[in-house]
């Protein structure tokens, strides 16, 4: 599926809405239900990532865990527990992420995981995540995301 949004208000809709279906339906898994965000500086990743969030019920304020690599929320889903907010934009090596959990953290079926800079930590991710691309539009507010099913793209 290719969405052209026309504003970052409409980038946080489209999140939002993906959000509160996925809690909703119980994606059948032994492993965590993981989204791969990549795209440009800018291109649009934490904005989703904050459109999610609120479509789980999440209120805090949501910034990406650059220097933290990861953080992880509580959510009141019948299906899901904990959604994690991964960004590897600085990791630099292996070992700055080695101490998360990652393995257990992906295994885990009652966890939604949202992973900024995906490339950074490829070999780690299981075959079974759901890409999602992120470019610039023609304007500066436009964004073209691309949402890629593991099982049919």
């Amino acid at each position: 599926m290719v969405y052209e949004l026309k504003s970052f208000k409409a980038t946080k809709k489209l999140a939002f809405i993906l959000a509160q279906e996925i809690s909703r339906a119980r994606i059948v898994s032994k492993s965590s239900l993981i989204f791969a965000l990549s795209g440009d500086l800018g291109a649009g990743k934490t904005t989703f990532t904050q459109g999610f969030m609120r479509g789980l019920g999440i209120r805090k304020k949501i910034i990406s865990p650059t220097f933290v690599l990861a953080k992880r929320y509580g959510i009141k889903s019948k299906f899901y527990k904990n959604i994690y907010h991964i960004d590897c934009y600085r990791l630099k090596n292996f070992k700055d992420i080695s101490g998360l959990g990652l393995k257990e953290i992906f295994n885990n079926p009652q966890n939604i995981i949202l992973i900024e800079w995906p490339e950074r930590i490829k070999r780690l991710l299981p075959k079974n995540i759901i890409k999602i691309k992120f470019r610039y539009g023609e304007k500066e507010n436009e964004r073209i995301i691309k949402i890629m099913n593991p099982v049919k793209d």
